[in-house]
């Protein structure tokens, strides 16, 4: 095996129970993160989430190809029904924010309520194992000083997902493993190759399970929101077209309006009460700060003062310099912080996470409300 995978602190923290349970997608990722963990000497389980209701691809190409890689290693494989779960707190969720004129992250949510938490209680109660660990690309270590457990980019960038991860708690992160965080996607693939997993050249998956099964989220919605023709007006309410239902739309969206005009225009709002889409020009849909709500301080216990820190307002978006101003909590949606962007933002969107990291440390995360700039 190439040693420049091992995971040393990994090895170094193993208790008297070494028995852990990883979370097995079918993928690549999850697939070399069991090989590891078992030639590090981990009595290992392997266990796979049924999330969603009817055919999709993760809920059952992946699962046979999670069973298959189990029986090649000689472990268990446990498959676990958690689609009443998903239901509940991914499609129902997804549902009421498209249809509230916000676009929902899924994955931060389903990370938190779905796969880490509900996986970590199977594990501890079920198979009577102390860990989790999953194919993740990102890094927890231990803060002596704070007296906390830090979550921490991958060693890839390309690859990193501590993004999606900033909403897992203190007891997930004080008993979870990411066996990927230090090595690349390449070594990863490279690894998989040389143990003869058959899971070594299987493509990537989408990024949303429910594009994967459904083809687009756009098809996805279809389903459970039915058609209502509106109008697209622009920031002066001149109408110049008509919609199908704002929930086919998204803040910073310029591509699929179907409208002509002389310049380009993006969607600045959705309005769900008057069942509009508001266009403007790319200096419309730029906004110099947001509210975020359902925060969770991941690395630092929650400040009372203002913090400087670099934020990402998508996944895909570079981090950027934020003052995070902390603010009351109200209405039952949990502490609330001010972020103020050294710089204003394009397409800060409601509905979707803003993360805030201290370097390569996540200090903390949450819901982007709407701008306070925003009519």
């Amino acid at each position: 095996m190439n040693n420049r995978i091992a995971n040393d602190k990994i090895a170094n923290d193993k208790t008297a129970n070494d028995k852990i349970a990883v979370g097995l997608s079918g993928g690549v990722d999850s697939s070399v993160a069991v090989a590891v963990l078992q030639q590090q000497g981990y009595d290992v389980v392997g266990v796979t989430l049924w999330l969603m209701k009817g055919k999709g691809q993760c809920c059952s190409e992946g699962m046979v190809d999670a069973a298959q890689l189990c029986e090649q290693l000689g472990i268990e494989h446990h498959v676990v029904d958690t689609r009443d779960l998903f239901q509940e707190n991914i499609v129902d969720y997804l549902v009421a924010g498209y249809q509230a004129g916000v676009t929902p992250l899924p994955c931060s949510q389903c990370n938190r309520a779905v796969k880490f938490g509900p996986m970590l209680r199977y594990a501890q109660e079920s198979l009577k194992a102390n860990k989790i660990a999953t194919g993740h690309y990102a890094q927890v270590e231990y803060s002596a000083e704070r007296d906390r457990f830090a979550l921490k980019r991958a060693v890839d960038r390309n690859k990193d997902q501590s993004y999606f991860l900033y909403d897992l708690s203190q007891e997930v992160l004080a008993n979870c493993v990411f066996p990927l965080g230090t090595q690349t996607k390449p070594e990863t693939r490279r690894v998989a190759a040389e143990l003869d997993l058959h899971t070594a050249d299987k493509p990537e998956s989408q990024d949303l399970c429910l594009v994967e099964a459904h083809g687009s989220m756009s098809t996805f919605l279809d389903q459970y929101i039915r058609p209502h023709q509106g109008q697209i007006v622009d920031t002066h309410g001149k109408v110049l077209g008509h919609h199908q239902g704002i929930h086919h739309y998204t803040i910073g969206q310029r591509k699929g309006l179907g409208i002509a005009a002389a310049e380009p225009l993006y969607v600045v709002e959705l309005d769900p009460i008057m069942n509009r889409v508001v266009v403007g020009d790319r200096g419309s849909a730029v906004q110099p700060d947001c509210t975020v709500q359902r925060v969770n301080w991941v690395s630092i216990a929650a400040p009372d003062v203002p913090l400087r820190a670099q934020v990402q307002v998508r996944y895909r978006t570079p981090a950027v310099p934020v003052s995070v101003i902390p603010l009351a909590s109200e209405d039952g949606l949990g502490q609330r912080v001010k972020l103020v962007f050294d710089e204003p933002q394009f397409g800060v969107t409601p509905g979707q996470a803003a993360v805030w990291y201290d370097g390569e440390t996540v200090l903390g995360g949450g819901i982007i409300e709407r701008s306070t700039s925003a009519s």
